[in-house]
């Protein structure tokens, strides 16, 4: 599984999520506070005290009581989700597709498979838009 927080010009933070891992509400609350917040304090320096827009799905995970309460400590303002909205899903066309087609029909232990994943993510932020 491959979390990943991305804004207009590019990505802000991507983790590998360790094989057998489970997504839980305490772990993406740990994220959004500890990786999350001091990423966009590094990259970008000044948003914090402006205002944090989330776009995430609907799933369990991010609707808990226990991340919402998260967001709203940490002034994240989230934006509504339909549910069921593939539309809405710019991930799935614009980031994860074209990683998908560039290693399409390659083999690759597993970190390899992460190297060829990061690199192509810092070849597409430099042209993210």
């Amino acid at each position: 599984m491959l979390p990943i927080f991305w804004d207009v010009n590019g990505p802000i933070w991507v983790h590998f999520q360790e094989k057998g891992q489970t997504v839980t509400c305490a772990r993406y609350s740990d994220v959004l506070v500890y990786k999350m917040k001091p990423a966009i304090r590094s990259k970008h320096q000044g948003l914090l005290s402006k205002r944090v827009l989330l776009l995430h799905d609907n799933t369990r995970q991010h609707t808990a009581a226990h991340s919402v309460d998260t967001l709203h400590a940490l002034k994240f303002e989230v934006l509504k989700h339909p549910p069921y909205s593939p539309d809405l899903a710019p991930l799935d066309f614009h980031l994860f597709g074209p990683i998908k087609e560039h290693l399409q029909g390659q083999k690759f232990a597993d970190d390899e498979v992460m190297e060829a994943v990061q690199s192509r993510l810092k070849a597409t932020s430099k042209s993210f838009s």
